[in-house]
């Protein structure tokens, strides 16, 4: 937390960068549930006020459907900087057009529309290359600037880092660019399979594409969350030839197991995963995708530098797919990573000729069509990893049950007081303090 409050007082001391839209809305004197943050472990749902149109381009939306993200839990242990008290979460969110700005041109009110996680503004060079996580106009944060050399573009429910937009955990959203970050949904898609069009099922796509993976080729996927299981069934469809998953939950590896014949590794029963792969693979994998993430340090060592911040993100996952590589291999980072490192084998990277991607907050805008027609014609379906049905209520304790991996959750489907009633064969809602504990 110490790292969090040195990058406010940074950031106030650089000033923010100028937006092409404000990142906090124009409130209204309804009110409605939100959840916030207020610190580390300390989520809360809250009262605040309903957004209403503060630029010429937002619209507002009724959210019908959200969801908890496992890069959320990043904010929830308060490893993402810039985060603020009363911060509203969620970057994954659906509903019904509610109001719109006098120059929203394609949505209309009463559309049913899925939003993008991220924000682009559909003007700036990054926009126009359909690069829309890069977008040059969404983003104040002067502070990632100086880190990374340039801003990213805004993220919904991200904190400050991300543009400090409010997030889509909440019953009503203040959606930016509307006419860019909106996709209008054919009635044929019910709301469990559109949900996860906002992040994940194009996340995962874009991971596939970014990798390179061919037919054929033996692919190594480090993770088995909602990411890692969604480029399984991406990579089945793009006729990769084996799939070898690193994990350690077992009902996770279960259902790659049996949904896409993914050969599985339990890194607590083969401690040296490398060792392991290439008793499998003599010659090594083609390729890595790397879905886990900055948070997973295994070793005491690394353990003690994330505790003391000697360094945010462990390399520890990075350095096992760059030995697991062939020579010439390709490591692909999908998931989070925030900062620095300590021990990272660049050496090997050189030496061994490897292709380390970093894929990139997905452009979930340039996949939307393509992933619909592969969702409405069965092809693909991000229901399979959909376990459970919760109401917005209960999100607080969703957030640390999930956590945990417990109860065999992987996806939820987080209902308002606007949604529907479950599609017929996804989970019904349910109450998350009657799970049993595995």
């Amino acid at each position: 937390m110490a790292m969090n409050t040195a990058s406010n007082v940074l950031e106030n001391y650089l000033g923010d960068k100028p937006t092409k839209t404000p990142n906090q809305p124009t409130p209204t004197s309804q009110t409605m549930k939100a959840l916030a943050w207020y610190g580390k472990h300390d989520l809360r749902l809250i009262d605040t006020p309903v957004p209403t149109v503060s630029h010429p381009k937002d619209a507002i939306i009724r959210v019908t459907g959200t969801t908890v993200c496992g890069s959320d839990l990043h904010l929830l242990h308060g490893e993402i900087l810039q985060l603020k008290k009363g911060d509203i979460l969620g970057h994954e969110y659906m509903g019904i057009v509610e109001e719109v700005g006098s120059e929203v041109t394609k949505i209309q009110k009463g559309m049913r529309v899925v939003a993008a996680f991220n924000i682009g503004c559909g003007e700036c060079e990054y926009c126009r290359k359909q690069q829309f996580t890069e977008c040059d106009g969404t983003n104040n944060s002067a502070l990632m600037e100086k880190m990374y050399g340039q801003k990213l573009g805004g993220i919904l429910g991200y904190g400050h880092f991300g543009g400090g937009f409010a997030g889509g955990q909440a019953e009503y959203v203040r959606q930016p660019f509307a006419d860019v970050n909106l996709l209008p949904l054919p009635s044929d898609i019910p709301d469990e399979k559109a949900l996860y069009l906002s992040d994940i099922v194009c996340t995962a796509y874009h991971a596939v594409i970014e990798s390179g993976a061919q037919p054929g080729e033996t692919i190594g996927v480090w993770g088995l969350g909602p990411i890692g299981l969604l480029v399984s069934q991406w990579l089945r469809i793009k006729k990769v030839g084996r799939i070898i998953a690193i994990d350690n939950v077992q009902s996770r590896m279960a259902l790659a197991r049996e949904k896409w014949g993914v050969e599985t590794i339990d890194f607590e029963e083969y401690p040296d995963v490398v060792g392991r792969i290439l008793e499998l693979a003599p010659k090594g994998l083609d390729r890595a995708i790397d879905c886990a993430a900055f948070r997973y340090a295994k070793s005491v060592v690394h353990k003690v530098q994330r505790a003391i911040g000697l360094e945010t993100d462990t390399s520890e996952i990075v350095n096992e797919e760059i030995r697991a590589v062939k020579k010439f291999g390709t490591v692909a980072l999908i998931a989070d990573y925030a900062a620095n490192t300590n021990g990272f084998m660049i050496g090997a990277v050189m030496e061994k000729g490897i292709r380390l991607i970093g894929c990139g907050q997905a452009p979930v805008q340039r996949y939307w069509q393509e992933c619909l027609d592969y969702i409405r014609s069965g092809e693909f379906d991000p229901t399979i990893i959909l376990t459970h049905r919760f109401p917005l209520d209960q999100i607080v304790e969703v957030y640390n049950r999930f956590d945990k991996k417990d109860a065999g959750i992987i996806k939820v489907f987080l209902e308002t007081r606007f949604s529907a009633p479950a599609s017929k064969g996804t989970p019904e809602l349910s109450d998350v303090r009657q799970l049993k504990e595995e």
